[in-house]
């Protein structure tokens, strides 16, 4: 009976018969198996739980209550580091510094007294030596040294010898005597500040300064009063040659244009020329002053119209001689891009100069490592970082200064604050308001320590004492600005530090470095990483771990990761953090397609990982609704110019 019943039990609803298996089913057997499974089940169920399922348990709850966040990691699919082939190549060097004393040249005795004791200055720089002599005999001259060698006096102290000794004394409302352009208003107050010292002994000579920003109405003032020495930028003197019926240059006896190819860079020229043609028209017969760090096609072009008979002046001992002012037919035949293949430039001996090479997803991290490296462990440094927009300017001011100087999201439970770094972060770009430019610049000034992220606006003229190291976080478009951003250090006989951060297929840049003599020594990124073990606030806690030693380079990944972590937490905090990172990520993609022909095999957009790139903006994810990037051939620019 139990056989026949199995059997029906086994047939099909359709009535066949059931394929034949090779194993013979034993009721026993499978009675057997599941008293076992009965006994083993009883024997689990009289165990208490064990509490470490219990923590897993509250995880697990914790663990869906929060949202799932995909983060990419920042050490795969990387592209490899290429080495860095470079010749080595002598630099030109400039002797800053000569042995010979103010006193031993015909000045007054109180100009000699007031360069000692207020300036605090000795002797002489070369510039200064070769300089002064030169324009006390009213002769026209075009100076070319390196940054940082003292040519705001080397013009300066002849213009007020000149002054203070003329037979009809000077008077304020005679109007301007002197004419000084330059191309931006922080370097426009701080040549105003060394003429101002320099006419502390000769109270009658008054200086005074005209920049965009100031309220017309105050500087129409003070120029119905009388300046006699005019620091002017060039657009905001244009605009009160066109507006203001009180300025005049009837006495006008020197012009000054003081950083001439950077203003030509900025697109000056033209008001220039309508400057040239206004002094012209009031006086023919003047002295004439051209400086400059580098010489181009454009200030050789300015140097034709605008000098008489100019004594060349070059300090490099081995620099390749200044050439003569060249003829219409000649300039056409040597483009700019040639002239720029051809120049050498002048790096102080003081300075040391370093590239990294660092893949686009680690140059956050390794950017913050560097900051914390260089102004919380070493402590003492003054820093200047260059990026080539104000957008990267004002998002990397926020995130760098929320999250390494200690703000709610670089606070996790369990971790030391970053509250103790004191971190001091400030910016300065062409779009701030010409008041906040001026207190920045003033509080960067005066501070012992800090880091100033910036444009260009601050690559050329400024004396910033005491800064130690130059970062310049995006590359510069030439070799030229590359040497006007690292002039900000090792000013005057000082020692500073310069780093270029590059991406792998940007490694080409250091041979076109090399073919204008300038040497740069490798840093590796590895290195910079490591100092994040000098700090536990970037530790990975987790149970059970034992406590490493060395330098781990699996715990200096990790330590790597949680701090992109802080810095992805604190962009994705909110939906206007997110759109602001989207915004500085648009305008580099923008500056990076505004790289010069000759360049673009370095500096392709083609050649950039769109999800990578943004990973060093804090994104978890390549942004898919940016804007649509400029033609090639287009002339957007996105370097915003300097307001006026």
């Amino acid at each position: 009976k139990q056989s026949g019943t199995l059997k029906r039990k086994l047939q099909s609803p359709h009535g066949n018969p059931p394929v034949k298996r090779k194993c013979k089913l034993n009721i026993n057997t499978l009675r057997k198996g599941a008293k076992e499974a009965d006994r083993r089940e009883e024997a689990s169920s009289s165990q208490k739980p064990a509490p470490k399922r219990q923590l897993t348990d509250k995880q697990n709850e914790s663990q869906k209550s929060r949202p799932f966040i995909k983060t990419s990691s920042l050490f795969k699919n990387n592209p490899d580091i290429p080495e860095i082939h470079r010749k080595e190549v002598q630099q030109l060097q400039e002797n800053v510094f000569t042995t010979d004393s103010f006193s031993q040249l015909d000045l007054h005795p109180h100009l000699i007294s007031t360069i000692n004791n207020v300036l605090n200055i000795c002797s002489m720089t070369s510039v200064q030596k070769q300089t002064i002599p030169v324009l006390l005999q009213g002769r026209d001259a075009l100076v070319r040294s390196q940054t940082g060698s003292g040519k705001t006096l080397a013009y300066g102290i002849p213009l007020v010898q000149c002054l203070q000794g003329m037979e009809c004394k000077v008077q304020r409302s005679d109007g301007p005597y002197a004419l000084v352009l330059v191309p931006t208003r922080e370097l426009a107050l701080q040549s105003f500040d060394t003429i101002q010292k320099l006419l502390k002994p000769f109270t009658w000579i008054v200086p005074g300064v005209l920049m965009g920003g100031e309220k017309r109405k105050s500087e129409k003032a003070r120029l119905r009063k009388g300046i006699n020495i005019l620091i002017s930028t060039p657009g905001r003197l244009v605009d009160h040659i066109k507006s203001t019926e009180c300025i005049h240059f009837r006495r006008t006896q020197w012009l000054i244009i003081d950083e001439a190819d950077r203003i030509l860079d900025l697109g000056f020229e033209k008001d220039v020329a309508v400057i040239l043609n206004a002094l012209n028209a009031e006086r023919e017969t003047r002295q004439n002053v051209l400086l400059s760090a580098t010489l181009t096609e454009a200030v050789t072009r300015l140097a034709d119209i605008s000098l008489n008979d100019p004594v060349s002046i070059s300090i490099a001992d081995e620099i390749q001689k200044l050439p003569e002012p060249a003829s219409q037919t000649d300039r056409e035949a040597n483009s700019s891009s040639n002239c720029m293949e051809q120049e050498n430039f002048a790096v102080p001996e003081t300075l040391q100069q370093y590239v990294m090479v660092v893949p686009s997803k680690l140059r956050l991290v390794t950017l913050a490592a560097f900051i914390l490296q260089k102004c919380k462990f070493e402590k003492r440094h003054k820093m200047i970082i260059f990026f080539s927009s104000c957008e990267q300017v004002e998002f990397y001011h926020e995130l760098l200064g929320k999250v390494l100087s200690g703000g709610p999201e670089s606070q996790q439970p369990g971790h030391p604050s970053l509250s103790s770094v004191s971190l001091q972060f400030l910016r300065l770009h062409g779009d701030m308001e010409q008041e906040e430019r001026t207190e920045v610049f003033q509080e960067f000034l005066k501070s012992k320590t800090g880091i100033l992220l910036c444009t260009d606006v601050a690559a050329r003229g400024l004396d910033l004492p005491q800064v130690t190291w130059i970062v310049q976080y995006n590359a510069p478009a030439s070799p030229a600005e590359y040497i006007h951003r690292i002039g900000r250090t090792a000013r005057i006989g000082c020692r500073g530090s310069s780093l270029l951060v590059l991406a792998p297929s940007e490694a080409g840049y250091v041979s076109l470095l090399a073919s204008h003599k300038i040497n740069v020594s490798e840093l590796k990124m590895e290195k910079v990483l490591a100092s994040l073990m000098k700090d536990d606030c970037f530790k990975l806690h987790r149970p059970g771990r034992k406590k490493s030693c060395g330098k781990n380079p699996q715990e200096v990944r990790e330590r790597a990761t949680v701090l992109q972590t802080k810095f992805e937490n604190h962009v994705h905090s909110s939906e206007g953090t997110v759109q602001w990172a989207k915004k500085a990520l648009q305008s580099f993609l923008c500056s990076y397609t505004t790289y010069p022909k000759k360049l673009k095999h370095i500096f392709h957009i083609k050649s950039l990982h769109l999800g990578h790139v943004a990973k060093s903006f804090g994104l978890r994810d390549a942004p898919q609704n940016l804007t649509a990037l400029p033609a090639a051939g287009s002339k957007r620019k996105t370097k915003p110019t300097p307001k006026r």
